[in-house]
């Protein structure tokens, strides 16, 4: 198990789908969140927020290219139909693989407890790969919801599929993992027992699930149904096989029925059983059709997996993908590795001497890092470029203002 001793860059996913109720509520919580993380220094300073748009038919993607104009952390994909929350996920994972270290996947509803991501970072510092959030109890469900779960969890685990029960999609998962899940190439999608065939180091992480924050679900019981079935056909063939044994036994108890028959025939006590005679025919001919019934929804997913459709398509983006520049620890006055361990580079040292104090001088930044002041200016350069700061007023007298809002006050 690798430890991770570098701050690692974040990107926070969140699928939309007809959000334009619960959208603006959340969204000041998960980019407060995310402030806090890097004024934290639990996440690297590049660290973004993603929406992913699964085609919403009401101001859902109006409401994230607001977000993404207002705050330079929001990036906002839109895909080009509403292709279910598992492939709008998926969408999200794939797309930023090579653009971040780590991603944390989120419900837009509010009900995954966001501070439960500070154990989910100090887990993967610990070497996880993968961090699953798991809820400690089910209060919240409705009696029926909470049945139909746990009895899901239990059919699963007798047809071997590899689960965490009371987990969703509320999750940590490195670059190097997403590397490998980009090789799965299903076009039936189960991410819950995806991500535990990719393999790897993980762990859990406990929390209390809350109330939706706002709007109404968009996950009623035909679509939990749907995912709960695409879970077990995607992930076992124990259904096909329960068909077969089950064949084989009536075979059997067919075979002893007809000696039977044949018996009481040479016997002379053959009578007339036109009841028995017809239940039997029903019984068999409703296993028959329930067995063809499942051979079929196979057939029907081998059909869909062999024509290679394309999982999801993105029309457009909104936002940046903003990244401190890549030579920025290149050549560092910092000094690079110091006892195993990456050092802050001096861009991100000049970054939080401004969130620390937006009065500092440049005078006063290279005097404390022990640098020239034009090295200085050449990373202000950088973090300008990047849209993470500006200037008001002149060296003396003046401030910064950190564009994404660390402190309270956009201009100083």
């Amino acid at each position: 198990m690798i430890v991770h001793s570098t701050l690692p860059k974040l990107i926070l996913l969140v699928p939309v789908y007809n959000e334009e109720a619960v959208l603006p509520v959340t969204s000041q919580e998960f980019l407060e969140k995310l402030h806090a993380l890097i004024k934290a220094r639990k996440v690297a300073l590049d660290s973004q927020l993603w929406y992913i748009n699964d085609g919403s038919s009401d101001k859902t993607w109006e409401i994230i290219a607001d977000l993404a104009n207002k705050n330079p952390e929001v990036t906002g994909l839109d895909l080009s139909k509403n292709y279910g929350h598992q492939a709008a996920l998926l969408a999200g994972l794939l797309e930023a693989r090579t653009q971040t270290d780590i991603t944390i996947s989120l419900d837009c509803d509010g009900q995954d407890d966001i501070s439960a991501i500070d154990e989910m970072l100090a887990a993967y510092q610990q070497g996880f790969e993968i961090v699953y959030g798991v809820r400690d109890d089910r209060q919240t469900d409705t009696w029926f919801k909470r049945t139909t779960a746990q009895g899901f969890y239990r059919l699963l685990k007798i047809l071997g599929v590899e689960i965490i029960p009371n987990h969703a999609d509320f999750r940590l998962v490195s670059a190097r993992v997403l590397q490998h899940l980009a090789d799965f190439g299903e076009v039936n999608i189960f991410l819950r027992g995806l991500f535990p065939l990719v393999g790897f180091s993980s762990t859990q992480v406990y929390y209390h699930r809350r109330e939706r924050q706002a709007g109404t679900s968009h996950y009623p019981l035909r679509k939990m149904l749907h995912l709960a079935w695409d879970g077990i056909t995607s992930l076992s063939i124990k259904p096909i096989r329960a068909i077969t044994v089950f064949g084989f036994l009536v075979a059997f108890l067919s075979f002893i029925g007809v000696m039977w028959s044949v018996i009481i025939f040479f016997l002379g006590r053959a009578v007339s059983g036109w009841a028995s005679m017809t239940s039997i025919i029903c019984f068999l001919g409703g296993i028959q059709l329930v067995g063809i019934g499942i051979l079929g929804e196979y057939i029907g997913k081998i059909y869909l997996e062999t024509k290679r459709r394309p999982r999801y398509i993105v029309q457009g983006a909104v936002g940046q993908i903003r990244t401190v520049p890549v030579d920025a620890g290149a050549n560092d006055d910092s000094g690079g590795q110091k006892g195993g361990q990456k050092s802050l580079s001096t861009l991100e040292r000049v970054f939080l001497m401004i969130v620390d104090n937006p009065q500092v001088t440049r005078a006063e930044m290279a005097q404390k890092l022990g640098i020239n002041p034009s090295a200085v200016e050449k990373h202000i350069d950088k973090l300008k470029a990047a849209g993470m700061i500006e200037r008001f007023g002149g060296d003396r007298g003046g401030c910064w203002a950190v564009k994404n809002r660390y402190n309270d006050d956009e201009r100083c």
